[in-house]
């Protein structure tokens, strides 16, 4: 039985955080601001992790 949030957690958000990761780290290189760059690293992998992390605990 599928729970509401599995798609929003498996598909929606991942999207939205790696393309304003990426977003993030190109701007942070071409302006050289490294607070922009790492935020954009954070949010990039933060959105390769948490689907695996929250459906583990959404589908036991």
């Amino acid at each position: 039985m599928a729970f509401t949030g599995i798609t929003l957690f498996s598909h929606i958000l991942p999207v939205i955080f790696g393309f304003f990761g990426v977003l993030l780290i190109i701007a942070g290189t071409l302006d050289e601001n490294k607070y922009k760059f790492v935020v954009g690293t954070i949010l990039f992998v933060l959105a390769a992790v948490l689907p695996y992390i929250i459906l583990r605990f959404l589908l036991l």
